[in-house]
C-alpha cells in the first residue's frame, strides 16, 4: 500500500485549485481523476462567467466566497496570463412589475459587500445595449468572462510545479476510515491501494454518491444528490450584445442569459430541466421556449438565429421546487472523520470562488 499525504479527487476548476493551494503550502499532493484529463464536466461546460456576487443570500458560502474570489481570480488571471475580460453585465426589467425583484438584487448586492452597481434608466441602458429592450435595471461593471480551460491549465502547472501529481483515467472505486488514515481503493488500467492523511472529495457531480462509498463517514452527514441539465444556444453572426445581458427570471418565463466568449460570439442559456444521470445530450425541442424567453428583452431575434451549442449539468444538493442550496463544504468538525473535506453542490459560483474555496479548504485541511 502506498502512503500519501494528500489526495484531491476530481480535476475539474475546484479540484485543481485546491491542489495548487495544498502543493504551495508544502503538501505532498496526488490529483485523482477518473476521466482522461481535467476539467470534463461541470467546470468545462458552463457560460464562463466571473460573477460579481449579486443573487446569493447575505452571510452565506456562495455570497462569501464569490465576493471574495472575484478579486482573487482578477489578480491570478492579471498575473498568470489567463485570458479574461472584465466586461460587465446589465440586469434588466422587461416590464414594470418586475423592477421590484431587480431592485432586491441591488440590495441583496449591497448586503454582500458588491458596491459599484450603477441604476440605470431605460433610456441609459439603451445607450449601453441598444439591442436590449427593458423598462429599467442596472449595470454590474465587476462581472466578466474567463477562458476556464486556461485557468484549469495554469492552476494545474501551478500545482506540478510545486510537486503535485495528476493521475488520469483512475476512478476512486471507495475509502474506508481507519486509525491510520483515510484508504483509498483506485481503479484503472493501474488499479492502487493509497493510504492518505488528507482526502478531499472534489468529484463535483459524483461527490455525493462517492462519499457513500466511504466506510466510516456518517450517512447523515451526506446531502441528496440531483442534476440539473443546461442547454446553450449560439447566435448566428455577429453580437448586438457589448455586454451581458440578465433579465428577470420569473415562473412564467425562463431567466436566459446573453453571455459571451472572449472571441464576442453570443450565446443564450442557461435553461434548467432535472435529469436523472450525467446525459449531454442535446434537447432540440426546447428551442421554442428559448425564442420566447429572448424575444422578451431581444425582440429583434430572427427566426432560425439561434444554433445548438452545448449541454452541461450543475451539481445539485436541492431537487425541484425547493430553494437553491448553499455550498457545502465539510471539514472534520462536521462529519467527525479526521483529515477528510467534501465539497457538495459546488456549483455556480464555483469557478468564480474557486481560489476562495481552495483557501478554504486548505484551513480545513491543516
Amino acid at each position: 500500500m502506498e502512503e500519501i499525504d494528500c489526495v484531491v479527487i476530481g480535476a475539474g476548476v475546484v479540484g485543481l485549485a485546491i491542489a495548487r493551494q495544498l502543493a504551495l503550502a508544502g503538501r505532498e499532493v496526488i490529483v485523482i481523476e477518473t476521466e482522461a484529463g481535467i476539467g470534463e464536466h461541470t467546470s468545462s461546460r458552463n457560460s464562463e462567467v466571473i460573477h460579481a456576487g449579486l443573487y446569493y443570500p447575505k452571510g452565506s458560502l456562495k455570497a462569501r466566497l464569490c465576493v471574495e474570489g472575484k478579486q482573487l481570480l482578477y489578480d491570478y488571471c492579471a498575473g498568470h496570463g489567463v485570458a479574461h475580460q472584465r466586461i460587465g453585465k446589465v440586469i434588466v426589467a422587461t416590464e414594470e412589475a418586475e423592477i421590484a425583484a431587480v431592485r432586491s438584487y441591488v440590495a441583496r448586492a449591497e448586503a454582500n459587500g458588491v458596491h459599484d452597481l450603477q441604476w440605470l434608466s431605460a433610456a441609459e441602458l439603451h445607450e449601453l445595449e441598444p439591442a436590449v429592450r427593458c423598462v429599467a435595471g442596472f449595470l454590474s461593471p465587476s462581472t466578466g468572462i474567463v477562458d476556464s480551460h486556461g485557468l484549469m491549465l495554469a492552476y494545474q502547472g501551478d500545482a506540478e510545479n510545486h510537486g503535485a501529481m495528476c493521475v488520469f483515467q483512475s476512478p476512486v472505486a471507495h475509502g474506508q476510515i481507519t486509525a491510520d488514515g483515510i484508504v483509498l481503493e483506485v481503479g484503472g488500467a493501474e488499479p492502487m491501494q493509497l493510504r492518505c492523511r488528507t482526502v478531499v472529495n472534489a468529484a463535483g457531480l459524483h461527490a455525493p454518491s462517492l462519499a457513500r462509498r466511504f466506510a466510516g463517514l456518517p450517512a447523515a452527514t451526506i446531502p441528496p444528490q440531483y442534476f440539473a441539465k443546461a442547454h446553450y444556444y449560439s447566435l448566428a453572426g455577429r453580437s448586438p450584445f457589448h455586454r451581458l445581458v440578465y433579465p428577470v427570471a420569473t415562473e412564467a418565463h425562463l431567466g436566459v442569459h446573453v453571455t459571451l466568449d472572449l472571441g464576442g460570439q453570443a450565446k443564450f442559456g442557461p435553461d434548467v430541466s432535472w435529469v436523472d444521470g450525467v446525459d449531454y445530450t442535446f434537447e432540440h425541442e426546447r428551442e421554442p421556449l428559448f425564442y420566447q424567453a429572448i424575444r422578451r428583452y431581444y425582440p429583434a431575434l430572427a427566426d432560425g438565429a439561434l444554433t445548438p451549442g452545448y449541454t452541461g449539468i450543475r451539481p445539485k444538493v436541492s431537487g425541484p421546487g425547493e430553494p437553491a442550496a448553499d455550498f457545502i463544504i465539510q471539514g472534520p468538525a462536521d462529519h467527525g472523520v479526521t483529515g477528510l473535506v467534501n465539497l457538495y453542490g459546488i456549483e455556480s459560483p464555483g469557478l468564480t470562488a474557486s481560489l476562495a474555496i481552495a483557501a478554504m479548504v486548505g484551513r480545513l485541511a491543516a
